[in-house]
């Protein structure tokens, strides 16, 4: 069963301004069926949140903790919860 889920991640490290948030919006556009948004944080963080099916989530997720994204990830944490809905497509905030 691959229910519609909320994905809240905050990814901390060198990911502002290196293209992650734009990165991001590509990744979530290339898996698909994701809506949400990416978001610089002023402690230097980046924000993002995605809601769809959890397969897709996670993918999104897995690509977030990878090697494959712009700038240095040093952590990512993740808060799982139902969807809220409201959002069009993927943005960057």
């Amino acid at each position: 069963m691959n229910e519609d889920v909320r994905l809240v991640a905050w990814v901390r490290g060198q990911v502002q301004g290196v293209g992650f948030r734009w990165f991001t919006r590509a990744r979530a556009l290339e898996l698909g069926g994701l809506s949400g948004f990416a978001l610089n944080v002023a402690d230097g963080r980046v924000q993002v949140v995605a809601e769809g099916p959890r397969e897709r989530c996670e993918a999104l997720l897995e690509w977030l903790h990878g090697d494959d994204t712009p700038g240095r990830v040093d952590g990512v944490t993740e808060i799982w919860d139902t969807p809220r809905g409201g959002y069009e497509g993927f943005a960057i905030r």
